[in-house]
C-alpha cells in the first residue's frame, strides 16, 4: 500500500527557523510570507511595532491555512544597529525556538538622498550603521544560535556590482554605496570564516524593486536634489530645500492636501524673506512652489523611466520575485554550490566608464610648486607614519608652498615635529570643518588633501571581533574618510558653495585616500584576501559616487582618488611609488585627462 505523505512534510522549510531583519514591510514582509508558505518558523523584527503586528497577522493566516507546524516570533523595537537589542533578541529566539537555521539580512534605510557636500553626517552614520553594522552584528550575534548547515543571506544592491575596471556609482547615495559595497565583501569574508562550522554566507544584489521607498523617497528626493543644485526660477537653493521638506512628501495625496502644504511652505518662505505674509505674496509664492513641486515630480518620473529603459523587459522586480530568489538561495544544494558568492539579480544594463587603473600619469618629481597640501592620517602604525613623513618631505622638496600634517591620535604628533601639525578628532564634524578652514585661511586656499587610513590585522577573524572593535574599523575606514572628503571638498569650494551649489562649478582640487594595503606574503589565502577587501570594498563605490557627483552634478573640477597599495602576488608595497603616485594625483596634473580614480599602483607592469 502506498504511503501517504502529509502536506506538512511536503513543506520545504518545515522545522526550520528563519530570522528576517526589517520584516514589517516591503521586501522583508514578502520574504517572511514566502517562508511561511513553505512551513518555516518565522522570526520577524524591526523598529516599529505597528507594521510588525500587521505582518504577524498575515503570517498567522498563512500558517493556519496550511495547517503547518510553523510558529511565529515577533520582536518589535529592535534596531539592527544596536548591540544590546540584537543580543537580547537572539537570547529570546534560543529560548523560543532552540536555534536558528537561516538569517536574512534585509533591514535598510534610504539614507540621505543628497549630494555628499551637503548631506547630514547623522544620516550618513545611520545608513552605514543599519546597512553594514546591522548586517555584521546580526550575523555574528546569531552564530551562537546557528546550527550546522545554516545559511546567512545578505541583500545588497546592484549599484555595488563591480568588475576589474568598473565600479557603479549611485549619485546622492554615498553612505548607502559605501555600506553596501562593504556588505558584499563582508558576506564573502564570512563564508570563508564559517566554512568549518558548515555555515554558508551568500549575498545577492537585486536590481530596482517595486517599493514605496523607491517611489516615495529615493526618486522624489533625488529629483529635488537635482533641482536644488540646478536651480529653479524664483527660489534659492535653501528655499528649494524648504519645498523638499514641507511639500515633497505630499505628492500622491489629495489635491486639497497638497495645496494646503504648498501654501504653508510659501508662507514659510515669505517669512524667511522678511516679507509681509499678505494673501497676494503667499499666492504668488504658492504658484512658484507648486511649479517647483511639479518639476520635482517630472524629474522623478524621468529617473524611473530612464532606469526602466536599462532593463531588458522594462520591468522592475516584484518584491515576491526577490523573496523567491532568497528562498532558492537557501536550498541546501544551491547554497553549497554558490557559498561565498555575490549573486546578481538585477538584469540592468548599466553602462559606466572604466574607473580602475594600475598606473598614475605624472612626473618622476611631481609638480606641486606653490601648492598647499594637507596630509591627514588616522593610523597609529609606524609604517603609515613613515609614509606620511616621506610624502611631506617629497612635497617640500618639490616646492610646495605649505604642507600641513593632521593626525587623529595625539601620541603620533611627536613623529611630525618638523612639519606644521595638529591633532584633531577626525570623527567630529565641527573639528574637521574648523581645522580645514583654518588651514585655508592660513594659506588662502587648500589645493589637495592626502589621507592615510592604515590597515587592520587580516589574521584576526572578523566574526571574532567585539562590537567595539568592529565599530572602530567602521569609524576608521568609512566615517573618517567620508568626513575628510566632505569637509575637504567644501573647504576647496568658494565661499557660500554649501548653500549655493552652483558656486562649485569649475572649483579645483584633489583629495587622495590611501586605503588599506593588500595582504603581504608568499602564499595569501582566499580567507585573508576576503578579510582585507571588506573596507577596500567600501571605499571603491564611495569614490565612484563622489566623483560622479563632483563632475556630472556639481560641474566641479575637484576629484577624489583612491590609492590601494600592494598587489595580487602578495609583494610588499613600494612606498616610493605610493608617495609619487599620491603627489602626482595631488598636483592635479591627471585630474581631467583620464577617467580613472581608483588605482592599484603595485599591479602595474615594470
Amino acid at each position: 500500500m502506498e504511503k501517504q505523505v502529509s502536506s506538512k512534510s511536503r513543506l520545504k522549510f518545515a522545522n526550520k527557523t528563519v530570522v528576517i531583519t526589517g520584516s514589517g514591510t516591503g521586501i522583508g514582509q514578502a520574504i517572511a510570507r514566502k517562508f511561511a508558505e513553505n512551513g518555516a518558523n518565522i522570526v520577524i523584527m524591526g523598529r516599529r511595532k505597528e507594521p510588525l503586528d500587521q505582518t504577524a497577522g498575515i503570517l498567522e493566516e498563512i500558517i493556519a491555512s496550511l495547517g503547518s507546524s510553523g510558529r511565529l516570533g515577533v520582536f518589535p523595537g529592535v534596531d539592527v544597529a544596536e548591540e544590546a537589542g540584537i543580543n537580547s533578541m537572539f537570547e529570546g529566539i534560543r529560548k523560543q525556538f532552540g536555534g536558528v537555521d537561516i538569517i536574512v539580512n534585509n533591514a535598510g534605510v534610504s539614507g540621505p538622498v543628497k549630494a555628499f557636500t551637503n548631506a547630514s553626517v547623522k544620516e550618513f552614520r545611520e545608513a552605514v550603521a543599519i546597512h553594514l553594522t546591522g548586517t555584521y552584528w546580526t550575523s555574528v550575534s546569531a552564530l551562537s544560535a546557528m546550527k550546522r548547515g545554516s545559511k546567512i543571506i545578505t541583500i545588497a544592491t546592484f549599484f555595488t556590482e563591480e568588475n576589474r575596471y568598473e565600479q557603479r556609482p549611485y549619485r546622492f547615495r554615498t553612505p548607502y554605496t559605501a555600506a553596501q559595497g562593504a556588505k558584499n565583501r563582508l558576506a564573502e569574508a564570512l563564508a570563508w570564516e564559517l566554512v568549518e562550522r558548515d555555515i554558508r554566507s551568500i549575498a545577492t544584489n537585486p536590481g530596482p524593486v517595486h517599493s514605496d521607498r523607491i517611489y516615495k523617497t529615493v526618486y522624489p528626493k533625488a529629483a529635488a536634489e537635482f533641482l536644488r543644485i540646478g536651480g529653479y526660477p524664483g527660489l534659492s537653493s535653501l528655499e528649494i530645500e524648504k519645498v523638499t521638506a514641507g511639500a515633497l512628501p505630499l505628492l500622491g495625496e489629495p489635491a486639497d492636501v497638497v495645496a494646503k502644504g504648498v501654501s504653508q511652505v510659501a508662507t514659510e518662505i515669505s517669512v524667511s524673506r522678511g516679507q509681509t505674509s499678505t494673501e497676494e505674496n503667499v499666492n504668488k509664492l504658492s504658484e512658484i512652489v507648486a511649479g517647483a513641486l511639479a518639476k520635482m515630480q517630472e524629474i522623478a518620473e524621468k529617473i524611473q523611466s530612464n532606469t526602466s529603459k536599462m532593463i531588458v523587459d522594462g520591468e522592475f522586480l516584484k518584491q515576491e520575485e526577490v523573496a523567491d530568489m532568497v528562498m532558492n538561495l537557501c536550498d541546501d544544494n544551491i547554497s553549497r554550490l554558490i557559498n561565498g558568492r555575490i549573486i546578481p539579480n538585477d538584469r540592468v544594463f548599466y553602462p559606466v566608464k572604466p574607473i580602475v587603473g594600475t598606473a598614475v600619469d605624472g612626473l618622476a618629481q611631481p609638480d606641486v610648486k606653490g601648492k598647499v597640501i594637507v596630509i591627514t592620517t588616522s593610523s597609529p602604525a609606524k609604517k603609515d607614519a613613515g609614509r606620511v613623513k616621506e610624502l611631506a618631505r617629497l612635497a617640500h622638496e618639490a616646492g610646495a608652498k605649505d604642507v600641513i600634517v593632521l593626525a587623529h591620535n595625539h601620541q603620533d604628533m611627536t613623529q611630525y615635529r618638523e612639519y606644521h601639525n595638529h591633532t584633531i578628532d577626525m570623527l567630529d564634524e565641527e573639528s574637521v570643518h574648523r581645522i580645514l578652514n583654518a588651514a585655508k585661511k592660513r594659506s588662502s586656499r587648500i589645493d589637495s588633501i592626502i589621507h592615510f587610513t592604515g590597515d587592520y590585522d587580516y589574521n584576526i577573524p572578523l566574526s571574532s571581533l567585539s562590537r567595539k572593535q568592529w565599530d572602530a574599523l567602521v569609524d576608521n575606514f568609512i566615517y573618517i574618510p567620508g568626513l575628510i572628503t566632505k569637509e575637504g571638498v567644501n573647504a576647496m569650494g568658494p565661499e557660500g558653495s554649501i548653500q549655493d551649489p552652483a558656486k562649485f562649478r569649475d572649483s579645483k582640487g584633489a583629495i587622495v585616500i590611501v586605503g588599506p594595503d593588500a595582504p603581504v606574503g608568499k602564499k595569501i589565502s582566499g580567507l585573508l584576501r576576503a578579510r582585507a577587501d571588506v573596507f577596500r570594498g567600501a571605499l571603491r563605490p564611495y569614490t565612484a559616487t563622489v566623483n560622479q557627483e563632483l563632475s556630472d552634478v556639481l560641474g566641479s573640477s575637484i576629484r577624489l582618488y583612491l590609492v590601494l597599495a600592494g598587489n595580487s602576488e602578495g609583494l610588499e608595497p613600494e612606498n616610493g611609488k605610493l608617495c609619487n603616485a599620491a603627489l602626482n594625483l595631488a598636483s592635479g596634473a591627471a585630474a581631467l585627462k583620464r577617467n580613472e580614480a581608483i588605482f592599484y599602483i603595485d599591479e602595474a607592469r615594470k
